[in-house]
């Protein structure tokens, strides 16, 4: 907890008491979990104060190797991409004309402003949602607030029902909202959605720029 940006810091102080019971809880967790330990928070190093948009996740991919702290992210050497991911980077294509990366590393979106975080922060490995109601929602849900809060040009983008149990955090904050990208959804609505354009254009009427979501 000592490297989040000093924004995050001031903005998740309500709950540093929740955070050390999650943390004190993992540290005596007997099965496997994911993200490694120093990639739980790693959202919240991303400068507070600069976030433009919330891009928000379920929770961790569960196959080791893949989850990095960031929602839909992986390291850029991870092959095979996630599924999700390669959805995500179809409709990219197809919403901004952009050449899909050959990698799935999503940090250079985090540099244009977008907030990469998942609803909650840990999962146990092999196991997709079970480390649900444990804490961290609490957590995520005060990052939520916090940023809604702050009157800045600013745009969710929320995909699936864990994600969309944010919204009502959110207040007037412009939101696009969709299902999520995963194989089993994507083709009832993800595709063909162009999350992409319509936040940039929720971010020009709110008076701030479009993101740049070149990888």
């Amino acid at each position: 907890m000592d490297d989040l940006d000093p924004g995050w810091a001031a903005a998740l102080h309500e709950v540093l008491p929740d955070l050390r019971a999650l943390s004190a809880r993992l540290a005596a967790e007997e099965q496997p979990w994911l993200p490694a330990p120093h990639h739980v928070l790693r959202a919240f190093r991303q400068p507070f104060a600069d976030v433009r948009v919330l891009l928000v996740g379920q929770d961790p991919y569960p196959t080791p190797g893949h989850p990095v702290g960031l929602s839909f992210s992986v390291e850029e050497h991870v092959r095979p991409l996630p599924r999700s991911l390669v959805n995500v980077h179809r409709e990219l294509a197809a919403d901004t004309g952009l050449l899909p990366p050959p990698h799935g590393d999503l940090s250079a979106w985090t540099r244009s402003g977008v907030l990469l975080l998942n609803r909650v922060l840990t999962v146990r490995a092999g196991a997709s949602g079970s480390h649900r109601r444990r804490g961290w929602e609490r957590v995520t849900d005060a990052a939520v607030r916090a940023l809604a809060a702050r009157g800045t040009p600013f745009v969710a983008l929320l995909w699936g029902r864990d994600a969309q149990t944010v919204r009502p955090l959110l207040g007037d904050v412009p939101v696009v909202e969709g299902v999520h990208p995963s194989p089993l959804s994507a083709s009832r609505g993800f595709f063909g959605s162009r999350p992409f354009t319509r936040v940039d254009a929720l971010l020009r009427a709110e008076g701030g720029e479009g993101v740049d979501w070149r990888l």
